[in-house]
């Protein structure tokens, strides 16, 4: 019988922590609940989990903080949650390394939608064979399906690169020119998508399912 993963709630409000442990049960995931950083990150000291959801306000310090140490340990599913709903709130986040921002209030049931979504593509991509049709040499700044290299533009391959990094994270536009583009470049955000359409196409082309999806009302992200 396959096991139920485990998820770590970091959320202070009680009555919303009580809820979404409920539901979350309910929906057949371990979950061990926890109302501020310090009790969280010292429970991660000694456990392990199959994904995290984490308030981005906590009594005890800031969210994204937290986001920042566990993805320096860990590149586990993680959803951020908060009221700030904001475009900017949401790509801050991402930006430090969420998978995915659900604004307050929210159904649980988006919630569980989502968790399950990122565990599959998290197991997809870590049970994926060596061999893998797709290969990125970051060495030599070369991308390969099978033997064939792929006719990326340097642009292309540093999207291409910084997507397949995190799989199942959805990165905004603005952090995609930030990764392709030098600071000091004045570009428009529409513009990662004529890049990426032109790598979907290659890379498609050359055989393979494509693998970027667009992430409506944030950006793109890669999905295996």
């Amino acid at each position: 019988m396959e096991t139920r993963p485990t998820l770590l709630l970091i959320e202070d409000d009680p009555t919303l922590s009580e809820l979404l442990s409920v539901r979350l049960a309910e929906a057949d995931f371990d979950v061990v609940a926890h109302s501020g950083i310090a009790d969280a990150v010292a429970w991660l000291d000694t456990h392990v989990a199959s994904a995290v959801v984490l308030d981005l306000t906590l009594p005890d310090g800031d969210g994204i903080e937290l986001c920042r140490r566990i993805r320096a340990r860990s590149k586990l599913p993680l959803i951020m949650i908060s009221a700030r709903g904001e475009l900017a709130d949401k790509e801050r986040g991402l930006d430090v390394g969420a998978d995915d921002y659900l604004a307050k209030p929210f159904d649980p049931a988006e919630l569980v939608a989502r968790l399950r979504a990122l565990l599959r593509r998290w197991r997809d991509w870590q049970g994926a064979a060596p061999s893998r049709a797709l290969a990125i040499d970051e060495m030599a700044l070369l991308a390969r399906v099978g033997s064939e290299p792929l006719p990326l533009t340097p642009i292309e391959f540093r999207l291409l690169r910084t997507l397949a990094r995190h799989p199942g994270r959805a990165f905004s536009r603005s952090q995609l020119l930030d990764a392709i583009y030098s600071a000091d470049k004045v570009v428009n955000d529409r513009t990662v998508d004529s890049h990426l359409k032109n790598l979907r196409r290659k890379l498609v082309e050359a055989g393979l399912d494509d693998p970027i999806s667009a992430v409506y009302g944030v950006g793109y992200r890669f999905e295996r």
